[in-house]
């Protein structure tokens, strides 16, 4: 027999978890149904709206630049209230765990690479190192560690022209580990303040560093200052430093990801999101313009989930959302319509950080964010789309890829639960 709700959502990252959520505020009955874990644990753990649009940025009001964006963008189909509505969605899913929501502009964070990037939205374990605080900036490094590299990154940040000094030291973390150990490891030496040689792993780490300060005001580490005991750690350090000690966001795997889809599935728990994960959306079965049932592959045998409205939320390329090969670009579950250039040449720039089209891939929203076939009517009256797979927009570039799936996910699940209530 087919399990039966009101609104599916079909996917597991930010904007599927956003929709979900938006849908449950109606009243609704929702099952969120997720294939494999979503690609927040790639993330930096920053929630990005929009940096940068048309050549201009940093943004430091990230509405100002949504009237340059193409018209097909999605945030030009959601509008400014759609984006506040996803952040009012996910404010109320972390709490206190994250900063921003006191005003409308953005905040300069420093990177692992030395960029200082413009969010919306940030951890509070990275405010003391945001480029609007003051104070002379000391980043520390690991032996062994290569996904920071704490000089070169101070570097980065000073020739950015930030107003303060920065400066960047390696030194060996208090416990070996094996160079291909993850950084789930290290948080988990400090959660567990292990005995090491001289003492314990953050008496000692407080003791190295300190010895290496120079009058620094705050003292940032890569993001893996503990995982269950995060603020204990950093509050331990701060003590024993006698500065702010922060969190520079960093790449995959990210901690601060992996701790933001934490927190994203404990709010749909809260909820009563039902969710169904572990098994693909492979087929549907479709009637009179509606779509009535959706297949899932449970070890080879279709598991039939039926639901009044759908959400699609499945990702683009890099999630998987969307298929390609040599000559097309699809949408694999519905067969949703994805235009892109016949010519496979045209879907790039000759530059490597070039304007690509291929970037902007994805289905064709209405304005109820309706997947449309080639002539610009619905796919199926019930199916609406959020997050990646949605096109038009160059989220690596504009900064905005949080952003764009808070927003679609907030008005894709409100539309879904309002109309299933009916």
């Amino acid at each position: 027999m087919a399990i039966t709700d009101d609104v599916l959502v079909v996917g597991g990252g930010i904007a599927a978890c956003t929709a979900a959520l938006s849908a449950a505020e109606t009243g609704a009955r929702v099952r969120l149904l997720a294939h494999k874990k979503s690609t927040l644990r790639q993330a930096s753990g920053l929630v990005d709206v929009l940096g940068y649009a048309s050549g201009e940025g940093p943004f430091s009001d990230p509405y100002a630049g949504i009237n340059s964006l193409p018209g097909d963008h999605p945030y030009r189909v959601v509008g400014e209230d759609g984006i506040c509505e996803g952040l009012r969605i996910f404010d109320d899913a972390v709490g206190d765990a994250y900063q921003g929501g006191h005003t409308d502009s953005n905040a300069l964070v420093a990177t692992h690479g030395g960029a200082v990037k413009p969010t919306a939205r940030y951890p509070k374990s990275v405010a003391p190192g945001l480029a609007s605080a003051t104070g002379d900036m000391l980043l520390v490094g690991f032996e062994g560690l290569t996904d920071f590299d704490a000089p070169v990154a101070a570097d980065h940040i000073e020739a950015g022209g930030v107003p303060f000094g920065v400066r960047g030291i390696t030194v060996s973390f208090p416990r070996s580990f094996r160079s291909d150990a993850k950084v789930t490891r290290f948080a988990k030496a400090l959660d567990r303040d292990e005995e090491v040689t001289g003492g314990t792993v953050r008496s000692v780490l407080a003791d190295t560093v300190g010895d290496e300060l120079d009058d620094e005001a705050r003292v940032g580490f890569p993001a893996m200052l503990g995982d269950d005991h995060d603020e204990e750690v950093r509050d331990e350090l701060t003590d024993r430093l006698g500065v702010p000690v922060f969190e520079v966001p960093t790449g995959p795997p990210s901690l601060l990801g992996l701790k933001l889809e934490d927190m994203l599935f404990d709010a749909l728990d809260e909820a009563g999101v039902r969710i169904s994960s572990g098994n693909p959306a492979v087929d549907f079965e479709a009637s009179d313009g509606r779509i009535e049932t959706v297949l899932v592959d449970q070890k080879s045998r279709m598991t039939p989930y039926q639901a009044d409205q759908i959400v699609l939320a499945t990702g683009g390329l890099v999630g998987k959302g969307l298929d390609s090969d040599r000559e097309h670009v699809t949408e694999p579950v519905f067969g949703c319509h994805v235009p892109h250039p016949a010519d496979r040449y045209e879907w790039s720039a000759p530059e490597a950080f070039g304007n690509h089209a291929f970037a902007r891939f994805g289905v064709v929203p209405d304005d109820e964010l309706r997947p449309t076939a080639e002539g610009g009517n619905p796919h199926f009256e019930n199916l609406r789309a959020a997050g990646g797979v949605v096109g038009g927009a160059d989220v690596a570039r504009e900064k905005s890829a949080s952003g764009v799936s808070l927003a679609t996910g907030a008005v894709a699940g409100r539309l879904a639960g309002e109309e299933a209530s009916q």
